[in-house]
């Protein structure tokens, strides 16, 4: 089994229009995917630097010189690349969410199929983990995550259920939180309630939502003139962010006006809203929620 099928592949790294000389990040390395298609792109001359917080994904690392692989977070990525001597860049790429790899490896705790511990950290780094979320949070604190996250309409009765059961022992696998859930999953909907708990308690514990804004605003400084950004998102939460910020260049609110009343924003669109065909979806059912969208920075 691949370590990850890269989504959307030809139309994302399309979209960063690449010059043979320039310089890429690939913010979410994973499998390599990405990062292969955007190599084969590039002349002598040109240079991709990737990132992954996941130790994993070091195993993956392409034998190439004009690569460059971080074990970080891209919430770092103005970091690291002024470290490694890099100011600014051509493009950039991001797949967000979990790799077919971090699903498939039960122990992760990530995926709804196996029993694990609770752990669902993209980082071994991390010490938060799925346990703390379960076992540690306040009522408000879980309730918020379950709603926030997973827009689960039932979020303050399981934040209670699962508060009531701790009063007995700890919560410690994902197949015993299913157990103390088990009256919130109905037989015909028990994958998809499932899914949406899972992935709220994975977007609190790697922080996908603030790491996203975080990354989003350096994109600005690190782009030169005419540099692409390539950002595929799997859930509208992540979509939002990326729609909003290309459109306004902020996440609330309307865009900042010039003394002449003009909109004055550091990205412009780049066609539409990009998805899966359905012959991807067939070979990949993974990309199914995927969306991508391409912004050039003035």
């Amino acid at each position: 089994m691949s370590y990850h099928n890269p989504v959307l592949l030809k139309e994302s790294v399309d979209g960063l229009s690449i010059k043979e000389d320039g310089v890429y990040v690939d913010v979410t390395f994973g499998g390599g995917g990405h990062s292969r298609e955007i190599l084969s792109r590039l002349g002598e001359k040109g240079r991709l630097i990737g990132f992954d917080q996941d130790e994993d994904a070091l195993a993956n690392a392409l034998d190439d010189d004009r690569f460059l692989l971080i074990n970080e977070n891209f919430r770092y990525i103005k970091q690291f690349l002024k470290f490694h001597g890099i100011r600014k860049v051509d493009g950039i790429l991001g797949d967000f969410g979990v790799s077919s790899h971090q699903f498939d490896k039960a122990e992760r705790g990530f995926s709804t199929r196996f029993d694990a511990d609770l752990d669902m950290r993209m980082s071994q780094k991390n010490t938060v983990s799925a346990f703390d979320v379960v076992n540690n949070y306040e009522y408000n604190d879980l309730r918020r995550v379950l709603f926030q996250y997973g827009d689960l309409r039932s979020a303050n009765a399981m934040a209670n259920t699962i508060i009531d059961y701790r009063q007995e022992g700890e919560i410690k696998t994902t197949d015993q939180l299913k157990q103390v859930l088990k009256k919130f999953l109905p037989a015909f909907k028990e994958h998809k309630i499932l899914a949406q708990i899972y992935q709220a308690i994975r977007i609190e514990v790697n922080q996908e939502i603030q790491v996203i804004k975080e990354f989003l605003e350096q994109t600005n400084d690190l782009l030169v003139e005419g540099g692409r950004l390539s950002l595929i998102s799997y859930h509208s939460l992540e979509d939002r962010l990326v729609k909003r910020y290309i459109r306004a260049g902020k996440f609330e609110g309307e865009p900042e006006k010039d003394f002449y009343g003009n909109i004055d924003v550091p990205f412009k669109k780049v066609g539409g809203l990009i998805v899966p065909s359905k012959e991807e979806i067939a070979v990949n059912n993974r990309a199914r929620s995927a969306k991508l969208r391409i912004a050039e920075r003035k």
